[in-house]
């Protein structure tokens, strides 16, 4: 491994090494910067020379800085703030560092950081110590770099500051520092996976990638050659065992490195534009995304044919607009979620956008570009540059395609987070704290951000930890006082830091940014308290800093809240940016100096008041007041353009006010002006001049030698010859011209300047001033010299040509010209002496052909443009479908006639979509699906049963309809007669029960309609009930207790609806008024029209007065543009030419004044054409019509005149009659024209009065509607919680609904369980009953047959099990009947002997005692249903009460439920409480006043409407009214109740008297009181009667069945007969054919006997042909095998042939010969 060493920071010279000529990186980085320095000239004035000092040691410099090795060290750079300077010796030659490359690097191996980081650079002369400047603290931060906001731990946040990386503790806010190893900027950093690493991306000159250990913060790796000038972005993949990073312009480098190794392993270029961002797919490390300018590209690496390679897939944007894209986010299934510049969000798939997701409405996500989208939790994560983070739904995004043709998806975001206002997030990364989920957050408006984005009731507001200036920092003063420091910026932002304590005081934001600031020196501020600051709008202003706890002086330090910024004086004394402040050095006059070439004065001592300004050459960069040193006070001005003035101190005008000031112009200011250029030109053309000399003075001194020479020898002759040799050599002489002096038409720019002693200045330029380089031929089709001469010949040629053509055009022209008068003159002729048109034409068919050839031509045109007619025609679509379809209605303003009146229409857009769209309110209770089953299940069982019986109906029609039609039988007719006689007696008992029954109903309908004591009327209770809800003292909606009422509960679809019936409200009034405004629009055209009709009639009959009689003509209105908008998209071809002529005129003026004339006049001229030609077309027709009329009625008496003659009287009479009528016509036609004006003037002013009242009410609307779309704003965000609620107490109150269900039926089953005990109860009794009268009265063998009747005795059960050992016990709830006897049973069972109940005792009736036996089965049929019907009543007694245990907890929980849903529905009352509604009242409308007086605070007051207060007031006399009322009724019912306790009385002795009478009555009929009920049930034993009757069915049906069957014996014996015969006859066909099989069988063996041998020979033939036909295959396969060997070796050279194969049947033949 190498590692190049930095250069030499002790001034001595380094050992170079030259190694095959090449140099390092870092010389070749120092040697970059060199000529940067050798750029800064110094220049003195009082010499006017140029001096470039510093030249030799910068050369000396370059030739040291050469390529340096260092040795490689594991030092571990403890201290970062130090400056020290490695003095470790150099490193090992190259060639032993390059054989090393290819092994692999220790684990353990790390790089030094003193030799990595940059230095200061100091020259080798100088004796500046290298730790002059230390950093101490940065309050800087590049907050506009992208992902500049990392984090390593909790309370370790990096980030990058210029030169410097820079590590934040969070928590003690201390700072570390690491410096860049460039020297020229750090370009990205990036955080390893694990935070172990962490990688700091260099800028420069192929820079490098370092890769520094954490905590440590040692370099462990170096990436080199991965870009030209800097990197873009960086990223670890998932595992953290590869890192991708891109390079920003101009290579934009995309490389994959292994950088444990330090070895790229791809490389490929990322695209031709910038790109902003590189990541790994968290799920699949094979796949990576950039995005950048316009881009989004898809790369996967693959494995090729050729190896690995990265291979790119540009995402292509189809229908959607071309954006930047600087967020993305990979999603799990590979489709990639970005964002866009207009804020919405794009759903990648397969290279194409599948959906563009917006919010509601078509709102965009987020008000600007996305830069960062997160998948955290589960959930999406957007930042957006309007400073708000939303949370979306993964779900929803990641299932989400398109429904229509417009490709966009509605969602909404789950949370939203606005974190303050001038906020643009650019950044986030998460702090890992356990239990909180906070976030850090890069605000690119300078600040960092901690945000709390759990979303809950403890959620935290936004922190803003750190503040910073948003860029450059354009000027910087410290106090003169004390440790404080002003700052200020472009972010139109000026900070005061206290840079002892590290802190930021305050600051204090303005609408634009700073760019000068002065501390206002302590002769003019003595406290230090103030600072001067200058904008780049032009203005000045003076700060002051002050103690806002009351001192108005800031001295000393003070705590960040004792300070404070405040305004104290402001001025614009510019109108471009100010570059320059400076106060004189006594602190008199202030100067101000700016971009607009000016330097303004002011006196300070006079608050500032302005002395005046003056110009300068150029845009002012410095002043400069001279120092104490100099005699007099001057100003030096700078310039950037090379021009240096000197200004005296201006003179002060005491006198002289303000306002007698013209212009503040000094004029008169005595100016020193230096300029300063290059006179490199000028020192060359003075060496080459003085060269020249010296050459002429050498030439003039060996000519005087040989001349003298000449003259010694040759005397006179020698000077004849020399004179002729002189003249020829003056005529080969011809002198050479001088060089041009050269002066560069823009300067070097001067960087600064100041006052050395007097009479002297210095100043730095920067650059150095060089000829101009003349323009190089890049154009590869740039013209050759032959080409050049061609192409000016060919220029020329057809500069003839175009001569000739415009000589000919003139020629035309004047041919044009006469044609023209000659059709002029043909005009002028008689109309049968013209000539026709045609006639002129020479041949017709010319003319066909010119018109042909202009119709080609048009097409052609038309093709060619056709594009741009598609284009500008969906241009005007879309203007259309965005502008004008929306509109319902435009404005149309309408203009009075007489007066200055007007009313203009609303304009009117399609109503909103809360007008048209109504939600369904999720908190309203729907039906449960057991009210359903119970609506549904009661009809189904309704249908069942009338479908049951109905089916049962029609089977018994069909029988009933059989037996119709069959004869009787006399058994038949018997038990008929049986069943008629015992169904009179049932159905005489069944009359007396049911009669019975009927009069128990009515006793029970008559004690149930019995009121109780505590009885009330339904009616009153009601209203009791009403007088609660909506009587008494209510709590105000603003009370802590307030309880919401059901119906008066509100959500968010309430409100929707109450907005969209408040919009089609104001939409309708609207558009009833523009209805109104365009019928008067369109009454003005009428009377306009009609009044032009009456002013040519007007005009007409005052043609036929004389001048004398004729009245002013009224003034036709004119319709204005503005009142038929609607024609302003009206065009016709003029109008069309008119506005390309102007559009050409504006094209061609070139001035600034004409342009912007010129810009809005083709608009304003089309609609003014468009409109003005409408404005004509309206009347147009009228006017026609009316000058139509008139000249017909005027111009027919014309026609008919002869010659004057003198008029008769009766002529005379009939004239003065029609003047007298054309008077009056006169008279009569103004009044009507004025009638017309004063109605339609009267209309619109009525009509202007109404649309006045319903702008009021428009505008109370309007603060209605602000007031409900807060309102529903607040509502949406408490839905979310509120249906959870509601939702809970849906499904409680279901569950509540269903267990209540489930307990009535219980109930119910119960009832009839109940109800089915005592069926068997009375049939028991019954059977007892029965009994007795079976018996009869004095049987012997009653009580035998009673015991035999009620023995117990054990049964074989039915089924198979009889239940449980342990059954519950039975129930209690038995009759008393039942009791007794079972008493009885059981004493008579004690008190006998065991008696045997299988014998019938004798002189027993034995029909008797089976009668007996039958009745004791069926007592114990009874007796085994009571005991299974007691227990399913047990069971359902038991699921009763567990159903009632679980309804009183579900009771509970939803009491708990609705308690909270009515505390959160109490915190959206409070908090649409909060909400402020504008109300606008008049003065009369203000009825709470204190001592007469209107108080200052309303908030104890209450607003009423006049309808409600009215109605209270009215309430009042209603309620006392009612009270009278209610007393006078209550005195009524007391007598009423009086009366009917008396009636009561008299009723009861009645009764007893009655049941007395009844008694009496009963004992003398039947000698005891008696159960008539029981009497009347006893009448008749049904079951005997029923089992008669049944007895005799069976009979009857017996006897038929025994006949049926001696039928059914006879035909089987028949049958059986029948067939014994047929067996008989098949048994004789069977011994036939037996025997002649038996002779076949014997035939079959003599056949098989004598064919045996034949088979067996044919075996034998067999066997030889398949052994022949083996060896035949054997021998084929030889031959083939031999063929190929034969075949092989002929394809060799020189192989040998075989001898040739012999046949088959050649070998056959073979044995035969021998």
């Amino acid at each position: 491994m190498k590692e190049p060493d930095d250069q030499d920071t002790d001034g001595e010279k380094s050992v170079t090494s030259k190694s095959d000529g090449k140099k390092s990186l870092r010389s070749s980085k120092s040697e970059s910067r060199s000529p940067v320095q050798e750029d800064d000239t110094f220049l003195e004035d009082a010499t006017d020379e140029t001096f470039t000092e510093g030249e030799e040691s910068y050369l000396e410099e370059d030739s040291d800085e050469e390529r340096l090795e260092g040795s490689l060290s594991s030092f571990q750079y403890d201290d970062l703030q130090s400056t020290r300077v490695s003095q470790q010796t150099p490193a090992p030659a190259v060639e032993e560092a390059e054989e090393e490359v290819k092994k692999k690097i220790s684990e353990s191996f790390f790089y030094d950081y003193m030799e990595l980081a940059s230095m200061p650079f100091v020259t080798l002369d100088s004796d500046i110590p290298l730790d002059l400047l230390t950093l101490v603290h940065s309050f800087g931060y590049d907050c506009r770099k992208r992902a500049n906001l990392q984090l390593l731990d909790n309370s370790i946040a990096i980030y990058i500051a210029g030169n410097q990386l820079i590590f934040l503790n969070l928590k003690t806010k201390e700072q570390i520092y690491l410096r860049s190893s460039s020297g020229e900027g750090i370009g990205v950093i990036g955080v390893h996976p694990h935070k172990t690493y962490f990688t700091v991306a260099e800028k420069g000159s192929f820079p490098d990638i370092i890769i520094y250990e954490y905590p440590s913060l040692r370099p462990y790796r170096i990436l080199r050659d991965g870009t030209e000038k800097g990197y873009a972005y960086v990223n670890f993949n998932y595992s953290g065992t590869l890192l991708a990073s891109v390079g920003s312009n101009p290579d934009y480098t995309l490389t994959i490195w292994n950088w444990k190794e330090e070895q790229p392993i791809l490389r490929t270029k990322a695209f031709s534009q910038e790109v902003f961002k590189v990541t790994f797919n968290p799920d699949n490390e094979e796949q990576l995304t950039t995005s950048g300018s316009g881009h989004i590209k898809f790369w996967e690496m693959a494995f090729t044919f050729t190896g690995l390679k990265l291979q790119g897939s540009l995402g292509r944007f189809g229908k959607t607009t071309t954006t930047d894209i600087e967020g993305y986010m990979e999603l799990p299934d590979g489709k990639v979620l970005s964002g866009s510049e207009w804020g919405n969000m794009l759903l990648w798939e397969g290279g194409l956008i599948k959906v563009e997701l917006c919010r509601g409405t078509s709102k965009s996500c987020h008000n600007g570009p996305i830069n960062q989208i997160m998948l955290d939790e589960g959930e999406v994560i957007t930042v957006g540059s309007d400073g708000c983070v939303r949370i979306w739904d993964f779900e929803t995004i990641d299932t989400a395609d398109i429904i229509d043709e417009t490709g966009l998806l509605e969602i909404e975001p789950i949370n939203e987070l606005q974190v303050d206002k001038n906020v643009n997030l650019f950044s986030m990364t998460k702090m890992s704290e356990t239990g909180n989920n906070f976030w850090l957050a890069q605000d690119a408006n300078g600040a960092i951000w901690k945000l709390d984005l759990s979303f809950s009731n403890i959620t935290q507001d936004p922190e803003c930890l750190f503040s910073f200036h948003s860029g450059a920092v354009e000027a910087v003063a410290v106090s003169p006082l004390t440790y404080l420091m002003a700052t200020t910026a472009l972010d139109c932002s000026v900070r005061i830091y206290d840079f002892a304590s590290k802190t930021l005081l305050t600051q204090m934001k303005f609408k634009q940014g700073g760019t000068a600031l002065v501390w206002v020196p302590r002769m003019v501020n003595f406290t230090g308290a103030e600072i001067i600051v200058g904008f780049e709008d032009g203005v000045v202003r003076i700060l002051e800093l002050y103690d806002p706890k009351g001192l108005t002086i800031f001295v000393g330090r003070k705590k960040i809240s004792d300070a404070d910024i405040r305004l104290k004086q402001v001025f614009k004394p510019h109108t471009a940016r100010v570059t320059a402040l400076a106060y004189e050095r006594d602190g008199e006059i202030l100067a101000t100096g700016s971009k607009d070439q000016t330097v303004f004065f002011f006196e300070v001592e006079r608050d500032y008041k302005p002395i005046g300004y003056i110009n300068t050459p150029g845009p002012v960069c410095q002043l400069m007041w001279s120092p104490m040193s100099h005699l007099e006070s001057t100003l030096l001005i700078i310039c950037e353009n090379g021009y240096i003035l000197e200004a005296p101190l201006p003179t002060i005008n005491l006198e002289e006010d303000d306002h007698d000031v013209v212009s503040y112009e000094i004029k008169d200011m005595c100016l020193k002006c230096f300029h300063f250029s290059s006179v490199k030109s000028k020192i060359l053309r003075s060496i080459e001049i003085e060269k020249r000399e010296r050459q002429r003075k050498l030439k003039e001194k060996i000519r005087e030698e040989r001349r003298n020479k000449l003259a010694a020898e040759m005397g006179e002759d020698g000077e004849k010859e020399f004179q002729e040799e002189e003249e020829e050599e003056e005529e080969e002489e011809e002198e050479e011209p001088l060089p041009e002096i050269f002066i560069p038409s823009t300067p070097s720019p001067i960087l600064c300047g100041f006052y050395s002693e007097p009479g002297k200045f210095w100043v730095s330029l920067f650059g150095i001033e060089t000829e101009p380089i003349p323009e190089d031929i890049e154009d590869p089709k740039a013209y050759s010299i032959e080409n050049a001469r061609r192409k000016r010949e060919h220029d020329k040629l057809m500069k003839e040509v175009e001569e000739i053509k415009a000589q000919k055009r003139e020629q035309i022209k004047a041919l044009r010209t006469e044609f023209c008068k000659l059709l002029e003159m043909n005009e002028e002729l008689p109309t049968h002496m013209q000539f026709k048109r045609t006639d002129f034409d020479v041949d017709s068919k010319i003319r066909a052909e010119m018109h042909r050839r202009t119709a080609f031509k048009i097409q052609q045109v038309e093709k060619e443009l056709a594009w741009e007619k598609e284009k500008h025609e969906l241009g005007l679509k879309k203007l259309k479908n965005r502008f004008r379809d929306p509109l319902e209605s435009d404005t149309i303003v309408v203009h009075a006639i007489l007066s200055d009146h007007k009313i203009s229409s609303y304009r009117l857009v399609q109503p909103s979509k809360y007008s048209k769209f109504k939600r369904t309110s999720q908190s309203e209770r729907k039906p449960s699906k057991l009210d359903r089953f119970e609506k549904e299940g009661t009809g189904r069982k309704d249908s069942q049963r009338d479908a049951g019986g109905s089916i049962a109906i029609q089977e018994e029609s069909i029988i009933e309809k059989g037996k119709k039609f069959r004869p009787k039988t006399l058994s038949e007719i018997m038990v008929e007669n049986q069943i008629e006689k015992t169904r009179k007696l049932i159905l005489k008992a069944e009359r007396a029960q049911l009669k019975i029954q009927q009069r128990k109903k009515e006793w029970e309908e008559l004690y149930k309609s019995k009121p109780g004591d505590d009885y009330e009327d339904p009616k009153d209770l009601q209203a009791i009930k009403e007088a609660q809800v909506y009587m008494g003292d209510f709590n105000l909606k603003t009370a802590p207790d307030y309880k919401i009422p059901e119906h008066m509960r509100i959500n968010a679809a309430k409100k929707e609806e109450e907005l969209g019936h408040l919009d089609s409200l104001v939409h309708g009034n609207k558009r009833y008024m523009n209805k109104c405004i365009l019928s008067l629009r369109d009454l003005k055209v009428a009377v306009v029209e009609e009044i032009q009709c009456l002013v040519q009639e007007l005009k007409n009959i005052q043609s036929t007065l004389h001048v004398s009689k004729h009245i002013p003509i009224p003034q036709i209105p004119q319709i204005h543009p503005e009142e038929v908008p609607e024609k302003r998209f009206q065009y016709d071809e003029e109008t069309l030419l008119n506005f390309k002529q102007q559009h050409m005129k504006s094209d061609d003026e070139k001035s600034p004044g004409v342009e912007q004339t010129g810009s809005g006049g083709p608009g304003g001229g089309f609609l003014k054409l468009s409109s003005g030609k409408d404005g004509d077309l309206t009347t147009r027709d009228s006017m026609s019509r009316s000058s139509k009329a008139s000249t017909l009625s005027l111009d027919i008496p014309k026609y008919m005149e002869f010659e004057k003659a003198e008029p008769t009287d009766v002529e005379l009479e009939i004239m003065k009659r029609d003047e007298i009528k054309h008077v009056y016509m006169q008279q009569y036609l103004v009044n009507r024209v004025k009638e017309l004006i004063v109605t339609f003037d009267a209309e619109l002013r009525l009509l202007r009065h109404q649309k006045l009242k319903l702008d009021t009410q428009m505008k109370l609307s309007d603060l209605h509607h602000v007031t409900l779309f807060q309102e529903i704003l607040l509502l949406k965000n408490f839905e979310k919680q509120e249906n959870i609620l509601q939702e809970r107490v849906n499904s409680l109150d279901k569950e509540e609904q269903y267990m209540q269900w489930k307990i009535n039926e219980t109930l119910k089953e119960m009832e009839e369980k109940k109800n089915e005990i005592t069926k068997l109860q009375e049939q028991e009794k019954a059977l007892y009953a029965g009994f007795q009268t079976a018996i009869g009265e004095n049987n012997k063998f009653a009580n035998f047959l009673m015991k035999v009747l009620k023995k117990k005795i054990k049964r074989v059960k039915k089924k198979e099990v009889e239940g449980d050992a342990d059954e519950d016990e039975e129930s209690e709830e038995s009759s008393e009947e039942e009791s007794s006897l079972e008493s009885d049973e059981d004493e008579s069972e004690s008190e006998d002997e065991v008696f045997d109940d299988s014998i019938c005792p004798t002189n027993c009736d034995v029909a008797l005692f089976e009668l007996t036996l039958q009745l004791r089965e069926k007592r114990l049929d009874i007796e085994e249903a009571l005991v299974e019907e007691k227990k399913v009543v047990d069971n359902l007694k038991k699921e009763y009460d567990t159903l009632s245990k679980k309804v009183k907890i579900v009771a509970t929980n939803l009491n708990a439920a609705e308690e909270a849903l009515e505390a959160y529905q109490r915190e959206k009352q409070q908090r649409l409480n909060e909400l402020l509604v504008v109300i606008p009242l008049k003065l009369h409308q203000i009825e709470y006043v204190v001592f007469g007086e209107i108080p200052s605070d309303l908030s104890g007051t209450l607003v009423f409407s006049n309808h409600a207060l009215r109605r209270l007031q009215e309430r009042i006399r209603e309620l006392q009214e009612e009270n009278s009322k209610q007393q006078k009724l209550n005195k009524e019912w007391r007598e009423r109740r009086k009366q009917l306790i008396r009636e009561k009385r008299e009723m009861t002795k009645t009764i007893h008297k009655m049941e007395e009478t009844v008694r009496q009555l009963m004992i003398s009929k039947f000698g005891r009181v008696v159960n008539l009920e029981a009497l009347q049930t006893l009448s008749v034993n049904t079951t005997l009667e029923e089992l008669k009757i049944r007895k005799l069915r069976k009979e009857l049906a017996n006897a038929k069945e025994m006949k049926m069957w001696e039928e059914k014996i006879a035909q089987m014996r028949w049958e059986l007969m029948m067939k014994t015969k047929e067996h008989t006859r098949k048994l004789y066909q069977m011994n036939d054919l037996c025997i002649e099989k038996k002779k076949l069988d014997s035939r079959l063996n003599t056949l098989q006997n004598q064919q045996g041998n034949a088979f067996q020979s044919l075996r034998e033939a067999d066997v030889v042909a398949r052994e022949e036909v083996t060896e035949l295959i054997q021998l084929q396969a030889e031959r083939i095998s031999a063929l190929k060997e034969e075949i092989a070796l002929l394809r060799r050279k020189g192989g040998l042939i075989l001898p040739p194969i012999r046949s088959p049947q050649e070998k056959e033949m073979q044995p035969a010969d021998l």
